[in-house]
């Protein structure tokens, strides 16, 4: 036995030495990929967590991306060493990426929607928005959809692709919002006194913003009122508060300077047919 392994080494040495160098260089590459792949996630997160460019939600799906891509690079090079062909192995995974890709692609355009919402964030959790015929606040950004809840207490599910389509009017980002009260008076009533009564309206509130100050004008000429308008700006936690306090202050002091808020109204003229 012993001289059969002598004899063995004597003619295949080069290749037994090559072979072992081989595989010490694979399990040298797999363990330069675990360590590799490892720090990379470590960098991206802390990256982030210094920078905060991106939303939280996004990192544990992007830093297992990468730490795939450093395995992906090790296997080909463990592959390349070991003389397999691994131009071929290229080619095959982008042909099988490509058909994946058609296979799913409603799936893959929501996971590209969600990416694009998680990094440039046109809105967070806890905003209002409206996007088409959705309008809610948002509880959650997921890879694939977003849950709203609307005003009522519903439940919505929307794709993200539907939402990153469309225009998305976000009512919580800038902090504050105009409010416009529209009141009429009788055309027989002095405008000037119905603008001054609107701004004491407005000074009486004191959580409304001073910049842009309360502004007040002649709306527009109606067919049985003049339309006066009060326009007032106010932070958005207390904007739909402060709406309803300063409908009904309007009416009450508009009533108490002795203007009128009168009915719609329309003149009929009855005319008689010709007697023949």
């Amino acid at each position: 036995m012993k001289e059969q392994l002598v004899k063995y080494w004597e003619g295949n040495s080069s290749t037994v030495i090559d072979l072992g160098y081989k595989i010490f260089l694979a399990m040298a590459i797999v363990v330069a990929s675990v360590v590799i792949a490892r720090f990379v996630k470590r960098s991206i997160i802390g990256a982030n967590e210094k920078m905060q460019r991106i939303d939280a939600t996004l990192m544990p799906l992007i830093s297992a991306m990468a730490a795939y891509l450093v395995y992906t690079l090790g296997l080909l090079i463990v592959l390349d060493v070991f003389g397999v062909n691994t131009n071929s192995i290229i080619a095959l995974l982008g042909a099988a990426g490509i058909a994946v890709g058609l296979a799913l692609k409603d799936t893959l355009s929501n996971i590209a929607a969600g990416i694009m919402l998680l990094f440039l964030r046109p809105f967070t959790v806890g905003d209002f928005i409206t996007c088409g015929d959705v309008s809610g606040s948002v509880r959650e950004i997921g890879v694939f959809v977003t849950v709203i809840e609307t005003a009522d207490g519903l439940y919505i599910s929307a794709p993200n692709n539907s939402l990153w389509g469309g225009a998305i009017k976000n009512f919580t980002r800038n902090g504050k919002r105009r409010m416009e009260i529209t009141v009429g008076i009788d055309y027989q009533d002095s405008i000037e006194v119905g603008l001054k009564v609107l701004l004491a309206v407005a000074a009486t509130e004191s959580r409304l913003l001073a910049d842009p100050a309360p502004q007040v004008m002649v709306f527009s000429m109606g067919d049985s009122s003049i339309n006066l308008q009060l326009r007032m700006w106010a932070p958005v936690d207390v904007y739909w508060e402060i709406y309803w306090a300063m409908n009904r202050k309007v009416k009450e002091e508009i009533e108490l300077a002795g203007l009128s808020i009168p009915f719609p109204q329309r003149t009929l003229h009855v005319v008689e047919p010709l007697k023949l």
